[in-house]
């Protein structure tokens, strides 16, 4: 994509460059983040003491982990420390409200039933409190639908593809809302519920912002371009403060068809990976997926779309003024004028970190009837190489964002976001994907999850050829999420040692993903992709958990084969954690749908699900303590 051709300094001179102020062992991410937190490292660390030690020593107060780490895994089920249980919630199919339509084990549910029960794919989510107080004993959990394996959606796979083949399809895409509670005995359950309802590709949204309105936004079935049909390809989300829910549109280039040919080098649409890979036929029914027909249709989508959870009325809305990309979470604070600042990364290789600062505070945004997300600023990242950076607004008339370089309006900069983050210079990372905010310092952690064609690019934010397994970076902006400048550093490189990983040998693991901070300062890391191998065998994903202050990290969760960990929220008392199994098993065919995995079911006739999981521990107490 835009990966600098000029030669690049060596492994060595990067970390020469970044890492002579630290020490990093192979394999001791304790020394590392250790120096990074400004703490000495201990002896035991600088022996490259490994996670099962005594959390914190040497330290000088007690660790956050306090659990033993479990070892990678191939099995067909999910594996956890002693002393932990799951259950299974809510897999793909399961009715909103216990009275609604039953999963159908051959994957016999029509379309109808479809829009009624759980989607594919879950990804994101989170729990939103109802009543109980502080222990969080009911409450609405929403929970994204990112994609489909249409293999096994369908009784007999894409074969004869129909319109009701792409209703269901379409169904099984977006966002559930259910009302959960837990029972006496620590079980939790759907309950029947007036806020219970699925949002799919075929429920109205409203689209707002700078952007609502525009020609690019029009097309024959909406000629006002601010009514989109659907929420697409919903991946990971976030709270607001104000207690609604922001669902990410990312790769939205799979499901538009452009033609034969694909698009014109440096085009918007290549830009944007149109064609780059083929689409699901839904085209082949509905002309609105066909660009030949359509050709703004896939504008209307790859946006951040707020859901009020409470509110079963409220139409989502699309909020282009944080800008259209693969937007993989959205991560909102507020800043120190009691402004919306919104942190998020664009999941393809060679993109970039972003953070949109709302134009007033939130409290008069709401007293005026507007949208704290609608007025502001979107600003990208540049990384230098001795540790600093800047965010770099894209706004319309700054240099390279003008109508001489192509950029007509505002507008048109959110709706091309990607094209002005490339020409104001921010820095392409290694496919960056999940960001949280750690309690208390406000840094921003970015994951990187890999990126096999960095192969000569090489920089300090940056620093592997051919980025197998990834890497987390921290932006430290000085307590002002307002700032636009900031120092940053690589909190960890993930991996084996043989690819340099930061993380002690016994706790590998490739491609982090999710990431999450507790209330209580644990950082949750999920993998997505490429895992280290144990004994020549792929392992599968993983959950782990790292403690920043003493670098203490250890594997809490495996998956079953072929799934990806992702999506995590907690109860307000943090003894119940909710996680998402995604795509298990999605080698399967028609004809076998149970080849690679049977979880959840393990049923003679059933097929693999995707599925909200609940963790908690058996003597009730804080999950990861």
């Amino acid at each position: 994509m835009r990966p600098d051709s000029a030669a690049s300094p060596s492994m060595s001179e990067l970390a020469r460059r970044r890492l002579s102020r630290r020490t990093v062992l192979a394999g001791g991410l304790a020394t590392a983040t250790a120096s990074f937190f400004g703490a000495t490292a201990t002896p035991e660390a600088a022996a490259g003491t490994q996670p099962g030690a005594t959390p914190g020593a040497g330290h000088g107060r007690p660790g956050l982990l306090g659990f033993p780490a479990v070892q990678p895994s191939v099995a067909d089920t999910v594996v956890l420390p002693p002393g932990y249980q799951h259950q299974v919630l809510f897999p793909w199919g399961h009715p909103i409200v216990p009275s609604g339509p039953a999963f159908a084990e051959d994957a016999g549910n029509s379309a109808a039933e479809q829009a009624h029960q759980a989607g594919d794919h879950h990804d994101g989510m989170w729990f939103f409190p109802l009543k109980g107080g502080p222990s969080g004993r009911s409450g609405l959990l929403c929970v994204n639908h990112e994609a489909t394996s249409e293999q096994l959606l369908h009784t007999d796979g894409r074969a004869d593809w129909s319109p009701e083949k792409t209703a269901k399809s379409l169904a099984a895409h977006g966002v559930s809302i259910i009302e959960v509670e837990r029972d006496r005995d620590a079980r939790w359950h759907l309950v029947e519920s007036k806020f219970a309802r699925r949002v799919t590709m075929t429920t109205s949204a409203e689209v707002t912002g700078p952007a609502a309105g525009h020609p690019l936004l029009r097309t024959h079935a909406d000629p006002t371009g601010v009514r989109v049909l659907g929420t697409l390809n919903n991946c990971a989300s976030g709270p607001t403060p104000w207690d609604t829910y922001l669902t990410c549109e990312e790769t939205i280039n799979k499901y538009f068809y452009f033609g034969e040919e694909p698009p014109a080098a440096g085009s918007v649409e290549e830009r944007y990976g149109i064609g780059s890979e083929e689409p699901y036929p839904w085209h082949t029914t509905e002309a609105r997926f066909d660009m030949r027909e359509e050709p703004n249709e896939y504008n209307r989508f790859g946006w951040v779309v707020e859901i009020d959870p409470f509110d079963p009325t409220s139409t989502p809305k699309k909020r282009t003024a944080l800008g259209r990309m693969e937007h993989e979470n959205a991560v909102v604070v507020r800043g120190r004028r009691g402004e919306a600042v919104v942190y998020m990364g664009d999941d393809t290789q060679f993109d970039y970190f972003y953070k949109f600062v709302g134009a007033e505070r939130i409290h008069k945004a709401h007293k005026r009837g507007r949208s704290p997300l609608d007025k502001g600023t979107l600003y990208v990242a540049r990384l230098d190489e001795d540790g600093t950076g800047s965010w770099l607004p894209l706004v319309h008339g700054e240099p390279g964002l003008t109508a001489a370089d192509g950029f007509a309006d505002q507008a048109e900069v959110l709706i091309r976001t990607r094209l002005a983050a490339d020409a104001v210079g921010a820095t392409p990372m290694d496919r960056p994907e999940w960001c949280t905010v750690q309690p208390g310092t406000g840094a921003v952690f970015f994951t990187c999850t890999n990126n096999t064609a960095r192969t000569e690019s090489v920089n300090a934010a940056n620093p592997r050829r051919e980025n197998r397994f990834g890497h987390i970076i921290k932006i430290d902006e000085g307590g002002d999420p307002g700032a636009e400048t900031f120092d940053w550093d690589v909190f960890l490189l993930a991996g084996d040692q043989a690819s340099g990983a930061t993380v002690p040998p016994d706790q590998a693991f490739g491609s982090p993903d999710g990431l999450w901070f507790d209330a209580e300062g644990r950082l949750w890391i999920q993998t997505d992709g490429t895992q280290p191998t144990v004994d020549g065998a792929e392992q599968n994903n993983q959950m782990l958990a790292a403690d920043p202050r003493t670098g203490d990290i250890r594997r809490f969760l495996v998956g079953p084969p072929r799934c990806e960990i992702t999506g995590i929220t907690s109860t307000p008392d943090g003894r119940s954690l909710f996680v998402n199994i995604q795509h298990p098993g999605d080698s399967g065919t028609p004809q076998d749908p149970r080849a690679s995995s049977n979880w959840p079911d393990f049923s003679a006739t059933g097929r693999p699900r995707s599925a909200t999981i609940v963790i908690t521990r058996e003597d009730g107490g804080v999950v990861g303590g």
